[in-house]
């Protein structure tokens, strides 16, 4: 029974060592990850960039050891069956016990980290999808606005040029009004000289009448 108990004792060691170093690293690869989940969601009101391959890979890993924990458990329970002395029996059935009570804490603790994460990361896509809509509204308002300021300035180009035409048609005016100013005082003295025309040839008139009487008078005589 010894001989039995040594010999599956050996086997059940050797198994128990892989499983212990596993669970080792596995619980250190629990709480790198576990830290990076707390430094990634303290900065995550400031930033909305995550890298998801990272963790993904390190939970992949993670429960691929674990999956070899469990599996090394089921060699072991299958050992420590066929163990003939029942206290070393105890013994390892208590050591296999612990090793896959342990396994699933692990493996519970690693699916509410990836719910966690899966669900970190729907945030991250809701807030990228808020601030691309937000972004497109943006655009959408400068948009108006640039539009907008297009229109103004259109307006104000119209009310430049109907200012200089404006200005343009006073300019005009004023050159009509100086000419036709020029035009009355020429009218005004080309009716002074037909006055003046007219009196000189009342005089005239007078007076080659006078001399025409007196040119009868003297014929008369």
């Amino acid at each position: 029974m010894a001989t039995v108990a040594e010999s599956g004792g050996g086997s059940l060691s050797e198994l128990y060592s892989s499983s212990k170093r596993l669970l080792l690293k596995t619980r250190e690869s629990l709480e790198r990850i576990e830290r990076l989940e707390y430094t990634s969601s303290s900065s995550f009101s400031s930033s909305s960039t995550v890298v998801p391959g990272t963790s993904d890979d390190q939970a992949a890993v993670i429960r691929r050891d674990i999956n070899q924990i469990q599996s090394l458990c089921v060699d072991m329970d299958r050992l420590w069956r066929s163990i003939a002395a029942k206290s070393q029996r105890d013994l390892w059935k208590r050591k296999v016990e612990q090793v896959v009570e342990e396994a699933e804490s692990f493996r519970t603790s690693l699916d509410k980290y990836i719910s966690r994460h899966q669900k970190r990361m729907q945030e991250v896509q809701e807030r990228a999808e808020l601030l691309g809509r937000a972004n497109g509204q943006s655009s959408h308002i400068l948009r108006i606005f640039d539009e907008e300021a297009q229109a103004v300035q259109s307006v104000r180009n119209s009310s430049r040029m109907l200012e200089e035409a404006y200005a343009t048609g006073v300019a005009v005016l004023s050159k009509y009004s100086e000419q036709r100013d020029h035009l009355k005082v020429l009218d005004l003295k080309c009716m002074q000289n037909t006055n003046r025309c007219r009196s000189l040839n009342c005089v005239c008139y007078n007076n080659a009448c006078q001399i025409q009487i007196h040119i009868n008078v003297h014929i008369k005589l």
